[in-house]
């Protein structure tokens, strides 16, 4: 028998349909390290509430807030106001982005991972499903060869059942990623916005889009450290 429960993973996509390239990033802990991992993401988050007046509450959806689009804040900081009086919200997401990324990269007892694949473009949802069972059999493989045992956590509301297919074709006698995925709705869930924060890095390392050149290196910079790969993988 498994010698106990040794892997908690949250976990985000990732990916851009023009291109056909599907990503998805996650944290893991032990559950003996979840509170301190929590707590580590909380204590950020009333920093940038108390710095910036960014609400705990407030979710934090790298696609939104680093290029500038969201609002995370109700006035912003005075130090992102440009000499000519314009609010640089792009400028003041990457602040705030790359504060909690340094606070992923320092949390004791976390990992990080990151995968991808390029499929055909436009089919992007069925490149993410077969990445992710092919993922998935490689986690339960080495979760057996270490007698040890997972539960996933995913972003969603579980309406994509491809992700529950995939979890229920590992052998129900012997699985080790025990459970369907456990879908929990990012909006309140502090550590899925954690996961989010490695999948979009993770894209943006990989997509090197011009206009995101400014992230191109956070993987590297803040995150690498975290991960034992130290760079998205592909999964051919």
């Amino acid at each position: 028998m498994p010698g106990g429960l040794n892997r908690l993973i949250y976990m985000d996509d990732s990916g851009d349909p023009k291109t056909g390239l599907a990503v998805f990033g996650w944290i893991e802990i032990a559950p003996w390290d979840w509170a301190d991992a929590l707590g580590a993401w909380l204590t950020h988050r009333k920093r940038i509430d108390q710095k910036y007046s960014v609400p705990v509450s407030k979710e934090l959806h790298m696609t939104e807030f680093v290029l500038g689009r969201g609002r995370i804040a109700k006035q912003i900081p005075t130090e992102f106001v440009s000499k000519e009086g314009r609010d640089l919200w792009k400028e003041f997401g990457a602040h705030v982005a790359v504060e909690g990324l340094n606070t992923i990269g320092s949390c004791q007892g976390l990992k990080v991972g990151s995968i991808f694949r390029y499929g055909m473009p436009h089919q992007l949802h069925t490149t993410k499903h077969s990445l992710y069972a092919d993922w998935l059999a490689e986690l339960e493989a080495d979760l057996a060869s270490k007698n040890e045992l997972a539960l996933v956590f995913m972003d969603g509301d579980g309406t994509e059942k491809a992700f529950r297919r995939a979890h229920r074709a590992l052998s129900r006698q012997s699985r080790h990623v025990i459970e369907d995925p456990i879908f929990l709705d990012s909006k309140a869930s502090q550590l899925v916005q954690m996961a989010d924060h490695v999948a979009w890095t993770a894209n943006s390392t990989l997509m090197r889009v011009p206009k995101h050149k400014f992230a191109h290196h956070w993987y590297s910079q803040h995150l690498a450290q975290r991960d034992p790969y130290r760079q998205p993988r592909e999964i051919p």
